[in-house]
């Protein structure tokens, strides 16, 4: 643990309030899986050619115009998801089981009496879920750490005034100061100040030792003994789709999607630590997101040889009306030394943040989708697609609509494109019988200053932890059995895999040095989802 004392007040945090949305808040929120039905989940979600599916519907709504007949189809599926993580070398599986109502989809096919030209209207009504936020994982380390979040919350609190974090009776230190967590830490026992004239901080997880020799005092920290994060997550993104498509002589097909767009997303998460000499500290944090939002997809598909077609889409951003309201609380049990009477004393200390809200808008990235599929007769078919997402283009806004300068810079500094490759293949071993596999790999957008956090990085509220992409990939499987001409049923099966990078709370550096002066130790996870769904299908 670092000696906070010799640090200077020029290391005074320079951003960040309790209602400042961060890049990493964006990159959330802009984040979707691999959902639909079961044939297209079972392919990779590489549709963007093929279509003649709803799920195709929010990515190239091209696909609808594929349809010769009218279609109703509905998913369920069963999800396992466990969170495996390693914090110096103290390994722990969290998992949860869920099920969930994915997808309802009605596609209208409205021919036309042309012999060429426009042979054909579509219309399609579709709810998806596009992004499943259900997740708990716990980092565990038992053992020696080089810094207490006492520390980092001590920095970020150097520049503020001495004796003005406490409650007084004239004004609210929340509203005065715009870093809830200094505030929060400083009420909760964390740090005191200890220079007047510096407004400078240090962790109260340590005590002054006087030097037999020189008769001076200096600074000794306590030493740690361990920590622990839990995090829940819950909520999801869900998506009402109307699309349009139009075939012409069934060589160019066209369409276009408006969708509108729910934002459900819940976090709590629960901070410990404790030190060698009995001494602990808690951190417990609770965010609620809500969000609407509505935007444009628009398609095109060509068929140019009955065997072979190319397909182009572009995904417009989703503009969103977002909501978060959040609540901290946090404690302390300290004991010290008094030097002048040579005792023991101990402090015990609990605060908590008001009930918050803050109102803004968030756009999401735009994305283009290129795509390929061959079709090998009657018994085979293989598709893939790119999608290429900007997510340099995220941006957040307060609720009137203006830039949050700070944010906004942080997104173009540490993202880029996105790239997601998608491949699928089915076979009909008979008519009524297919079975068909594929994958889908996503890298991290994120730039390596942001991936390797060798940048500090704030955060909403008072929640200092934070994860780290590092790219998912999915293998997919399924079966298709027709009962009917008209009736049929799809099943499919996904193992996915998202790592991830766990902090409790950021490095932070001194301008112009890499070396950070307040360095977290991260944790490596990986998100194992295991997911069965079930798709039943009917063609009038």
């Amino acid at each position: 643990m670092r000696k906070i004392g010799a640090i200077l007040s020029v290391l005074a945090l320079g951003g960040g309030t309790a209602f400042s949305q961060s890049q990493l808040d964006a990159y959330n929120f802009s984040q979707r899986d691999l959902n639909g039905t079961a044939r297209y989940l079972s392919m990779g979600g590489a549709f963007g050619a093929l279509g003649g599916d709803v799920s195709a519907i929010h990515t190239n709504p091209a696909g609808l115009a594929i349809y010769r007949s009218s279609e109703v189809v509905t998913t369920l599926s069963l999800s396992s998801v466990s969170a495996q993580t390693d914090w110096l070398g103290s390994k722990v599986d969290d998992g949860r089981t869920k099920m969930s109502f994915d997808n309802i989809a009605y596609v209208g096919y409205f021919p036309t009496a042309n012999e060429e030209g426009v042979l054909g209207w579509n219309v399609g009504f579709s709810y998806n879920r596009l992004k499943n936020y259900t997740r708990n994982y716990t980092v565990s380390m038992n053992g020696a750490m080089n810094t207490s979040l006492s520390d980092y919350v001590a920095m970020r609190a150097s520049g503020l005034p001495s004796g003005m974090l406490p409650p007084g009776t004239n004004y609210d230190p929340y509203s005065e100061f715009g870093d809830w967590l200094s505030v929060l830490g400083y009420n909760a026992g964390y740090i005191h100040a200890y220079d007047d004239n510096k407004s400078e901080y240090y962790s109260a997880f340590g005590e002054n030792v006087r030097d037999e020799e020189t008769g001076n005092t200096y600074w000794n920290p306590y030493l740690l003994d361990g920590g622990q994060l839990q995090v829940s997550e819950r909520g999801s993104i869900d998506q009402y789709d109307l699309a349009f498509g139009m075939n012409i002589s069934d060589i160019v097909m066209l369409g276009a999607t408006v969708a509108i767009t729910d934002l459900d997303y819940r976090y709590q998460s629960t901070y410990d630590e404790g030190f060698t000499n009995g001494n602990s500290l808690y951190l417990d944090n609770y965010l609620e997101t809500d969000g609407t939002g509505y935007s444009l997809n628009v398609g095109a598909i060509v068929r140019p040889v009955d065997f072979l077609r190319f397909g182009v889409a572009y995904n417009s951003p989703t503009w969103y009306k977002m909501t978060d309201h959040y609540y901290g609380e946090a404690g302390s049990y300290v004991t010290f030394s008094d030097l002048e009477t040579g005792g023991l004393q101990e402090r015990s200390s609990d605060a908590h943040t008001p009930d918050a809200y803050s109102d803004y808008e968030f756009r999401s990235p735009d994305k283009w989708i290129f795509s390929a599929a061959a079709i090998l007769g009657t018994t085979a078919l293989i598709s893939v697609d790119y999608e290429l997402t900007n997510y340099q283009k995220m941006r957040m806004y307060d609720q009137d609509g203006n830039s949050n300068v700070d944010t906004n810079q942080d997104i173009m500094d540490n993202f880029k494109m996105g790239n997601t490759i998608k491949v699928g293949a089915e076979f009909k071993a008979t008519p009524q019988f297919a079975v068909r596999a594929g994958f889908a790999y996503s890298d991290s957008p994120m730039k390596d200053p942001l991936k390797d956090s060798d940048i500090e990085i704030f955060t909403v509220g008072t929640i200092p932890n934070y994860t780290i992409d590092k790219g998912v990939m999915n293998y997919t499987v399924g079966l298709g059995y027709r009962f009917t001409p008209n009736f049929y049923m799809d099943l499919a099966c996904v193992f996915k895999t998202h790592k991830e990078d766990v902090y409790a709370f950021s490095n932070m550096f001194i301008p112009n040095d890499p070396v950070p002066i307040i360095e977290a130790q991260p944790a490596s996870m990986k998100t194992k989802t295991t997911r069965v769904a079930l798709t039943l299908g009917y063609k009038f």
